[in-house]
């Protein structure tokens, strides 16, 4: 077997013929001989689905859960800039030595007879769960990677379950019907279960999907809320239930810095997993969450993963313009199974120059290709460049004081920019 994490990781880019291969058999099989359906993995488990919106919902539950004491566990993906990233245990990265010892209990059930083939992402999720497991945790909180239903997260039974948002996006596997993929993210949903629905702009067929099972549901703007706050120097207040039905309501609450959507989601998504929701506790939760590739700012730059129209939009309204006389610049790098231009078209009000680079691998879009978009959308493309390293040196000799950047477009992108010392006019000109 691969000794290191690096080893395995490159093993298990060889074990499949296809990347992505929807389906559950294969990884109940493995999690059948790894024992991790004979109990649950953690006292309560929370899985989260959705277009746009996992990732800050997540960080925001892992982090009132720790503040009110509890023992917490998460699995995300994809990662940014280690893998170790994908398994967080009481809010520290698994260690290797852990990843390691959870990939070998993986390929030791995987080669039980009938020998099972595994995709990256099912082993990862396999190995994952294997790790929260051994952890003795008060929660787990799943990401679900893609779709809902037929995700490999999806072999485990959720005590709450939360759709964020529904919109386009991997439509080469979820298609372009927005109810079927509703349908399929609602998939996480379990019978008498709650199934917490974090936007008031999802398909019909997500709530019809909860109430065929007979699901709990708690929808945003029916049984939870959020609201100006009704005290001095409050941003908002939140209104929501517990597992009782009790009306609950927490006022004076911090912006996060994420969506306030997901943050009400996440709360009532722990009141509904039996936290007793305490307002000071709460308050300072949400004045530390981070979460790393989304709206993080270093310096002039604003870092957003953002890959989709939605995603695309939501970074339009929060950033914030330019000091007077300065350019707002994007450094864009896409995929080229993503919508380009719904996400073009999102920042073209809020970009005056854009850079435009090319992302490595057979997924990966060229420069030139983002800046015909661009030009044909009426956009001025300032530059392209091979790898976004390389449109950030290009940035470099342009940038002043009062201009920012927002890197967006992929993980792939935000990732190289975040290895790496982004530049700063602010700095040079001291």
């Amino acid at each position: 077997m691969p000794n290191t994490l690096a080893e395995w990781l490159h093993h298990l880019e060889t074990l499949h013929p296809v990347g992505i291969d929807m389906g559950l058999e294969r990884v109940s099989l493995v999690a059948k001989h790894m024992g991790l359906l004979d109990r649950p993995i953690a006292k309560r488990v929370i899985t989260v689905a959705g277009t746009n919106g996992k990732g800050s919902t997540l960080a925001m539950i892992d982090s009132l859960a720790r503040a009110h004491g509890w023992r917490t566990g998460t699995y995300t993906s994809p990662h940014l800039l280690r893998y170790n990233e994908r398994v967080t245990l009481e809010g520290r990265e698994a260690s290797d030595k852990r990843l390691v010892e959870g990939f070998q209990q993986v390929e030791n059930a995987r080669l039980q007879a009938p020998v099972v083939s595994l995709t990256y992402f099912e082993a990862g999720t396999l190995c994952a769960l294997w790790c929260l497991a051994q952890a003795e945790l008060d929660l787990a909180v799943l990401e679900v990677g893609l779709g809902g239903r037929l995700d490999a997260v999806n072999i485990i039974d959720a005590d709450v379950a939360i759709v964020t948002t529904i919109a386009l996006d991997h439509a080469n596997f979820l298609g372009t019907d927005i109810e079927q993929i509703g349908r399929e993210k609602a998939g996480i949903f379990r019978p008498l279960k709650p199934a917490v629905l974090g936007s008031q702009a999802l398909p019909a067929s997500v709530l019809d999907s909860a109430i065929g099972i007979a699901a709990k549901t708690y929808a945003l703007g029916a049984a939870f809320s959020h609201s100006a706050g009704d005290v001095a120097g409050a941003t908002w207040c939140w209104h929501g239930l517990a597992a009782d039905g009790a009306t609950l309501s927490l006022d004076g609450l911090p912006d996060p810095g994420l969506p306030i959507d997901n943050a009400a989601t996440a709360l009532q998504a722990l009141s509904l997993a039996g936290i007793v929701l305490k307002v000071d506790t709460v308050r300072k939760s949400l004045r530390t969450v981070t979460l790393s590739g989304r709206m993080q700012w270093v310096g002039q730059w604003c870092l957003d993963v953002g890959h989709n129209p939605h995603a695309a939009q939501y970074v339009a309204r929060r950033l914030p313009a330019p000091p007077k006389g300065g350019r707002q610049w994007a450094l864009i790098g896409m995929l080229n199974d993503k919508d380009a231009d719904g996400v073009i078209q999102a920042l073209l009000p809020r970009v005056t120059d854009w850079v435009c680079v090319s992302l490595d691998g057979e997924r990966g879009r060229t420069a030139a290709e983002l800046a015909e978009r661009i030009t044909s959308l009426g956009g001025h493309v300032y530059d392209c460049a091979d790898s976004p390293a390389a449109g950030a040196a290009k940035l470099a000799k342009q940038l002043t004081p009062e201009d920012r950047v927002l890197a967006t477009g992929s993980f792939f992108t935000v990732a190289e920019l975040l290895a790496m010392p982004l530049p700063q006019a602010t700095l040079r000109a001291r």
